[in-house]
């Protein structure tokens, strides 16, 4: 088939968005002939680099970006950056339009950035159109917020205005109902995606690992040595609820026991006075920010991953923990809720923070009481993520639904 990607972010080697618009377009053009949509800017030199060294034929990529604004590189993560963004999903149709004259596509496939509640106008063309996965619909429970600084609040309010503006938005509405298929990372944001008009909306994870990835992280041995180590990793945000997995950990009160935290942020700092007001604080270890060679090697000298996020839509701690054999505890919210299975991990109930807390604190002891379990939860976790979030499958099951719309299409 002849498939047309929109991927605003894309580079090769990289992890995050821009790994997801790469992989995604590298897999499918294993099968299909595949135009992408992207921008100059931010990785045309990385891409036509590893094009070179590793020339694709049926892989090929269409830059371009606004006239009037041409550096998008310098905007970071900026509200400036989201108006960008909105404004080149305008021209993406113009372009995509006079591509579909010259090459006529048999599908077309929103890839990034994955958010929910910005338009793609690739849905306006005459071909099915399949938008995600897609997250940004999940939101802190209220009753946690109480925890949370005067910053930390005023940014959830101004997140879930900018969310219900998006939501009213003609444009995202008429994206949602033109739709074919929408994947969704979250049952959170597929609630949503409906009360937009979609009609057909999988809940499907846009996390995914390379082979060598799973490989090398499959190397790491499951420890069984003590003490036993829960670790957290990532930015120290508010809505990470690494607080919560402090508090969690002291409630545990285990003298074999560390909790190590890899990371940095503006939680930094409150998160250190929790600890040091413990009876446990000397248990307790600040790695700050690291390379991510030296955070994977912190964790493979840990038996447990702890995170506590509450609204991740994605996730990717979670598939390498379980990738490395180690088992998770998670709040059952979002993209960690539907990538932790039972079998590899503890997913905690997120009614209240004590109830979370304690909760968390009865996993830890139950996994740091028993190797024989974690043993299991991790080995179950490698095959998981064999199954489940190698590219390899997402690229197979990526054809099969492209196959199934298109039929379904033309029937």
């Amino acid at each position: 088939m002849k498939v047309l990607i929109s991927a605003y972010s894309c580079e090769p080697g990289r992890g995050s968005e821009r790994g997801v618009g790469w992989n995604v377009a590298c897999e499918v053009a294993k099968r299909h002939q595949v135009w992408v949509l992207t921008r100059p800017d931010e990785s045309k030199a990385a891409i036509e680099a590893e094009l070179a060294a590793n020339p694709n034929p049926n892989l090929h990529f269409v830059y371009f970006t606004l006239p009037f604004w041409q550096d998008s590189m310098r905007l970071g993560q900026s509200g400036a950056m989201q108006i960008h963004y909105y404004l080149w999903q305008i021209q993406a149709y113009l372009v995509a339009r006079r591509l579909h004259q010259e090459i006529g596509f048999d599908i077309s496939h929103h890839v990034t950035f994955v958010k929910y509640s910005a338009p793609s106008l690739l849905s306006l063309l005459p071909i099915p159109f399949v938008w995600g996965s897609v997250g940004g619909g999940e939101s802190a429970p209220p009753k946690f917020w109480k925890d949370f600084s005067l910053k930390a609040r005023s940014y959830e309010i101004a997140r879930d205005i900018s969310r219900n503006i998006g939501q009213r938005d003609p444009l995202v509405k008429l994206t949602a109902r033109r739709s074919t298929v929408v994947r969704s990372t979250t049952d959170d944001t597929a609630k949503r995606l409906y009360k937009m008009g979609a009609s057909h909306v999988d809940i499907v994870p846009e996390v995914g690992l390379l082979g060598e990835e799973i490989a090398a992280l499959n190397q790491y041995p499951l420890p069984l040595s003590q003490p036993v180590r829960f670790i957290s990793m990532g930015r120290l945000l508010h809505w990470k609820g690494f607080h919560l997995g402090v508090q969690a950990f002291i409630e545990a009160n285990l003298p074999d026991a560390e909790y190590w935290i890899v990371g940095d942020g503006p939680e930094l700092e409150s998160l250190k006075q929790i600890a040091q007001a413990s009876s446990v604080a000397g248990q307790i270890k600040f790695w700050g920010r690291l390379p991510r060679e030296e955070t994977l090697e912190r964790l493979g000298e840990s038996h447990v991953l702890v995170h506590p996020s509450l609204h991740d839509s994605g996730g990717w701690v979670c598939v390498e923990a379980m990738a490395s054999g180690r088992p998770v505890i998670c709040l059952d919210l979002g993209g960690p809720a539907v990538q932790v299975g039972e079998k590899t991990g503890i997913k905690v109930s997120a009614q209240t923070p004590e109830q979370a807390v304690e909760d968390m604190a009865v996993a830890m002891r139950k996994l740091a009481a028993d190797p024989a379990l974690r043993t299991q939860m991790g080995r179950s976790g490698r095959q998981y993520v064999d199954e489940n979030f190698s590219w390899t499958v997402v690229g197979e099951r990526l054809d099969q639904l492209y196959q199934k719309t298109v039929a379904l299409a033309t029937s």
